[in-house]
Order: structure tokens, then sequence, then C-alpha cells
């Protein structure tokens, strides 16, 4: 079977990817058109992997990345660093990145300049065969089962897999050639003279492991606590696809949380342990089953997550994610299969979040054990370890070098005295207990240093002694729990699931005289319902038409509640051009504005009837298209509450301001039957009265002045 690779969405997609993917062609449409992001370089024709975000799209993205702070810097009182976007060779080589940092690529035998990435080829060519008419349900469990492990086969294993189905290049169909590894890092050199190598960092965890020893520090030595960092993250993608999903420069977002080993109990562990989400275990995948619905607290204790702590970022993770605009039932948690996770991690589970494209990873939750800090320790010869107070002292006995004899040591190899005595240093009691034995038994005995150069080192120079310590606090290597998030895989999600077409747009969008639009593209706007926190801007300001834009009272109370707006720390657009008031509010809703503020002719006090009072407004909210009346000298206060942390919604608004069809329930109508009936300047002045006299009954005397009113 010829696999075409160019399909827009995977071919066994979900219902609910299906329906993603049937709005992708408009949402498309509008995130081009209204810049929210493009390909990089456009007029140059654009490299694929490479995107610019425009005005909306980097303000969205900057609010995400403000909420990610809120949500977790904050919130959990995480440190915070800013590393370098390239790294020094020796830094990646330690990490591992410079020899495993791979994908496997194969290419078209006849036409080396068609290249793919193994693993998602592999996925694509399952998916379809899986959605072919002659495929058995034992065949489409056979198939599911090779997807679930693509990224987990050696390159060996890939190249049997590829040979037992017969796998062709999907556009020619020509063979395919042994699969490769391919390094994803972009390499820079250092200095002018480019003697010095270096990397594009591949990802920004590395720079937290490098200062864990200045964090611990700072924290003043407590354990556990986390570190933050968010920032540019670079691979160079055999095949970037997919618009933000898989690029070659990225943004991350990652926390490393450090912990005493043995020690992953949290305490705030209850507060979500009653959490119900999709998980998707290991043991599912193998059988191709589907995910589960479980709580937190019952997938700990059960074992299928490996401790509380694990837990509960997943959980935090969660409820980033919704808060951040998406929808719960589109979102679930997928542990690695046992032979995809890396040697030195416990647990490791992904939040995949469906979109037009399927399940697509978009973060990464790793007990990540001790790896990486020990590797540095090694490398650098610095101690990277925390400290614990002991319940009780203990006493440790030590094997090591005597004194005397670091001193002769010191004397007889001089300049390579220091590179000696750490490699001894490094031995454990066993090792140095052999190596001993066989001085004295041969005279010397060979000692080699970390870079490679060898030394005898004679039975006189190497006597050894048991030694008695006791100790009152605990060192230890901490281990790492890692959650680390794809802002723009995050973004594409949340554009995806909170876009939706407003049927019958045409009714708002009549013009000031009534008129509908006759362009049909009005009819069905698009609207990205994103929440407050994270849309570009909070609330647009639009004059009713021209001839309320070019009055002078207007220019005032825009100005002043511009100030106001600016005050309160909320992003705003001003639109005062020519088109309708309802055009305008559609072109609003294409950014995801949740608000509109409308100033009319009431509002200037120069109303036919005075429906309204003067210095009012109408608030329009985005997603029901729903308007309340209320004073301008509120609607700041107003509008800070519902778009910040405050629990007021806009049911809560409506309640106190009246639904706005007809003010005459809301506070605005209140106020105009107040001034009808001159009710405060009666009422002040009945008041003023009785202060003045101080009757000894001021309520009976209130009542009287005011009847005689």
């Amino acid at each position: 079977m010829l696999f075409r690779s160019s399909q827009p969405m995977p071919i066994t997609a979900s219902e609910g990817s299906a329906a993603f993917a049937a709005a992708r062609p408009d949402l498309d449409d509008l995130i081009k058109r209204r810049f929210f992001y493009r390909q990089a370089f456009e007029i140059y024709g654009g490299v694929a992997g490479f995107y610019t975000y425009g005005p909306p799209g980097a303000a969205v993205k900057q609010n995400l990345i403000d909420l990610w702070r809120k949500h977790f810097v904050i919130e959990e009182n995480l440190l915070e660093v800013d590393d370098c976007n390239i790294m020094p060779y020796d830094v990646l080589a330690t990490s591992g990145h410079v020899e495993r940092f791979n994908d496997f690529i194969v290419k078209d035998a006849l036409d080396p300049n068609k290249f793919y990435r193994a693993d998602k080829l592999l996925e694509d060519v399952m998916d379809a065969r899986m959605a072919a008419k002659e495929a058995t349900p034992e065949l489409k469990k056979e198939y599911q089962t090779v997807k679930a492990q693509a990224d987990a086969y050696s390159r060996e294993e890939l190249w049997e897999v590829f040979k037992k189905y017969l796998i062709k290049s999907p556009e020619t169909g020509n063979e395919l050639t042994e699969p490769q590894a391919f390094n994803l890092m972009f390499p820079v050199p250092i200095g002018p003279s480019g003697d010095q190598s270096g990397f594009l960092r591949p990802e920004t965890a590395q720079g937290i492991f490098l200062n864990f020893k200045f964090c611990l520090e700072q924290n003043a030595g407590n354990m556990p606590f986390g570190v933050a960092q968010v920032g540019k993250a670079f691979r160079n993608e055999i095949a970037p696809r997919g618009g933000l999903i898989r690029t070659r420069e990225f943004t991350q977002a990652e926390i490393e949380w450090f912990v005493k080993p043995g020690a992953k109990a949290h305490a705030k562990f209850e507060s979500i342990a009653g959490l119900e989400m999709r998980l998707h275990p290991h043991k599912e995948q193998l059988a191709a089953e589907p995910d589960v619905k479980m709580t937190l607290g019952a997938a700990v204790s059960g074992g299928t997550i490996a401790n509380e702590t694990l837990a509960y970022f997943i959980a935090r993770v969660y409820q980033f994610l919704l808060r951040a605009g998406c929808k719960a039932e589109h979102v679930r948690f997928r542990q690695h299969l046992p032979d995809e996770m890396a040697h030195y991690a416990a647990d490791c589970w992904d939040a995949e979040i469906e979109m037009s494209q399927g399940w697509v990873e978009c973060v990464g939750i790793a007990d990540r054990s001790a790896y990486d800090l020990t590797c540095h320790a090694a490398a650098t010869k610095t101690k990277l370890t925390a400290e614990a107070p002991l319940d009780e002292p203990i006493t440790v006995v030590t094997y090591e070098v005597t004194k005397k004899s670091v001193a002769a040591i010191g004397k007889a190899f001089k300049k390579d005295a220091k590179a000696v005595q750490e490699a001894l240093q490094a031995l454990s009691t066993e090792e140095l207990k052999a190596l001993e034995a066989k001085a004295q038994a041969e005279g010397e005995a060979e000692i080699k240093t970390s870079c490679g150069t060898k030394f005898d080192i004679s039975k006189e120079l190497l006597v050894c002694e048991e030694k008695k310590v006791v100790q009152h606090v605990e060192t230890f290597t901490p281990n790492v729990i890692e959650p680390s998030f794809g802002i723009d895989r995050i973004l594409s999600a949340i554009y995806e699931h909170t876009f939706f077409v407003r049927e019958g747009a045409a009714d708002e969008g009549a013009d000031a005289g009534g008129k509908k639009s006759k362009d049909k593209k009005e009819a069905k706007a698009g609207v990205l319902s994103l929440p407050a926190e994270v849309a570009p801007y909070k609330a647009v300001i639009l004059p009713l038409d021209g001839r309320v834009a070019a009055d002078p009272v207007y220019a005032e109370q825009c100005r002043s509640f511009r100030e106001s707006l600016t005050e309160a720390g909320l992003q705003y657009k001003i639109d005062e051009s020519g088109a309708s008031i309802g055009r305008r509010y559609a072109r609003a809703d294409e950014l995801g504005i949740p608000y509109a503020m409308t100033f009319d002719f009431d509002t200037i006090g120069k109303g036919e009837g005075g429906a309204f009072p003067k210095d009012s407004v109408t608030l329009r909210e985005r997603d029901s298209s729903e308007q309340v009346r209320l004073p301008l000298a509120e609607a700041a206060g107003v509008l800070a509450k519902l778009c910040g942390a405050s629990t007021m919604c806009w049911a809560d608004l409506v309640a106190m301001y009246g639904d706005g069809a007809s003010d005459a329930g809301g506070v605005g109508g209140m106020i105009a039957y107040l001034r009808k009936h001159d009710m405060t300047a009666k009422l002040n002045a009945a008041v003023n009265e009785v202060a003045k006299d101080q009757p000894a009954d001021p309520m009976a005397a209130l009542i009287a002045l005011l009847q005689k009113a």
C-alpha cells in the first residue's frame, strides 16, 4: 500500500480530532489574516520549522507564559533562572546530548533529497493500515501496538519493522535506506577563531542543573524545592510539520523539583488526590486498549503512578491546561512504555492534547532520579548534593589514604599529584582495598586518572586506614521531578479548542442604520473564545459611530477610561473606524477580546429620550453577545475583576447591572429614576438638616423632612 504523507490529519483520528480538523481551515485563515503567527522569512520564501508571532499572537504567548508563572512559580514558590541559549560542548557531552540526542532518519534509496523521520513515518503508515477496509480487528490491534512503540524502537528494531511491513518511500514508492541516527542539535562555533565548539541548547533543563548548587544556597539549603526556567530551545528537526507542533526554534518552560531520594510524598497531595483524570498507562497501550478514568489517589496507591510528587505535578499541569483554555475532555496523560523511558528514569507521563492532528504530546512530566546532577558533579568535580539532619547521629566507617601518604604522594607526583589523589578518592572502599593489596603484593599498582593518564604508585605511598566518623546530617544527591512544557504546542491546542464559528453573525453585523451586510463572510464569523487571562487584549473601546467618535465629550471620557485601564494593567484596543458596530464586534471576536465597551449618545449626554444616564456605557461579553449597562466610572474595576484572579463571572455582573436590553432593572435605570425625581438632592438636604439640628429621634425627623420635600 502506498501511503501519502501529505494527508491533513491522521486517518485513525478520533471523533474529537476530526471535528478540530474540520474547523482548521477557517482557523488557519483567521490566524494568518489577523497575524497571530506566520511562517518566518515569508517574503524570502520561508524556511520550514520557523515561525514569527504577530502582535496578537505575541501577546497571547506572553500572557500564557505569565499565567504559567502565576500558576507554578508563584503558587508553588519556585525559584527562577535565566540561562544562556548557547552551551559549550562539554556540558552537552556530559548530559548525553552529544551522543544520544538523536532521531532516526530514512531516505529514499533513489533520491537522497527525500528523507523522513523514521518513527513518524512508521506511525503514519500504521494509521493508514488501520484505516484500510481490509484491516481485521486483530490487524488493527497489531498496528496500534506497533504505532505505540514507534519512538521506543532501537535502530535495528526499526529496520526490522520497516522490512516486515514493506514500508516504502511515501512520495515515490521507492525502497528506503536503513535508519541512521541524526543528531538534532545546532552546532555553534564560539569565539573569533571558532576553536571552542558549542551548540544552541536543545532544552532549558541543563541550565537549571548547572546552577543547582547556587539555587540551593539561595534557598538556605532547604529541601525539597523547585527551580523554573522559560526560554528558547532549538532542535534541527528532520521533518518539521504541523505548524507550531514541530518547529526548529521553540519556547520551553521547565521545572526541576528537587527531592530527597525515597522521600517523594508531597505536602499538598491530598488536595488533588480526588481529581479524576484520563490516564493511559503502559499496560493498556501495549494491549491496544483505550485510556481509563482514575483518581490520582487511586493511581498512586495502585502503583500506576510512581509517587505522590509526580502525581501532584500531573494534577497541576492538568489544571494549568484547563485554565489556559484547553477542554478537559480532550486532555489525557499517557505513561511512557518501559523501553521508551531513559534508563535512569523512574516513571514518565506525557500530557497529550487532542487536536486536528490527533493526540499530541505537549507536556512531559518525568521522575529523572539523580542522573543529571550525578553526571555534572562527576565531570566537574563539583559537589552537587544536599543535606538533611538525621533523627539520630550515626557512626560511619570509611577507608581512605592516610594523611601521611597524601603528603608523600604530593611530593612524589608534583604537578600530577592532584589528579592522582582525585583518582584515589573516587574509588570505592572495595576498589581502594584491592588496589592497596595489589601494591603490597607486587610493589606497586596502576591508577588511572579521570583524563585517562595512567600512573604507577608504590606500596610505600599507598597506605590506607579505616576511620570512624560520627554524622549528624545525611548527604545525598537529590532526585528530580521534571515537568517540561512546549509553550508553542500548547498555544496551538488553545487556538483549536477555543475557536468556533458564530452562526447568524449577520444579525450582529448590521450597520448603524440597521442594514445587514451583504458580505457572506460577515454572516459566518470566527470567534476565539480565549480565557481573559491569555487573551491578547482584555477589552476593545468602541464609539457607536463617527458622530460619537468626533465628540469632545467622548474624547475626554475615552482618555480618562484609558488611563484607568492602564493603571489596572489591562491590555486594550480601540476601534474608531467607520465600520458598523456589529462588524467591529466581529473583528474583536476574531482577536479573542473577551469584552467590548461601547460609548453611545447616552454616554456623552446627547441621547434622545435619555434611555440611559450620561457617563454610562454598554459592556458586551464575547461568547454570548450579552450586554449590560454600567457606570463608566466602575467599568475599569469591573474589567479588572472579570479578567483577573477574582471569582467574579459574567453572570454575577448581569445580576448586578441588569441584562442591558432595557436598563430599567439595572443600575443605570435606578440612577435615571433617582435623577428624574430629584431624589439625591432632596435626601442630601434632609440629612444635612438633621445633622445640624441633632434631634433626639433622628430617623423620625428625617422622615418628617422628606414628607415635606
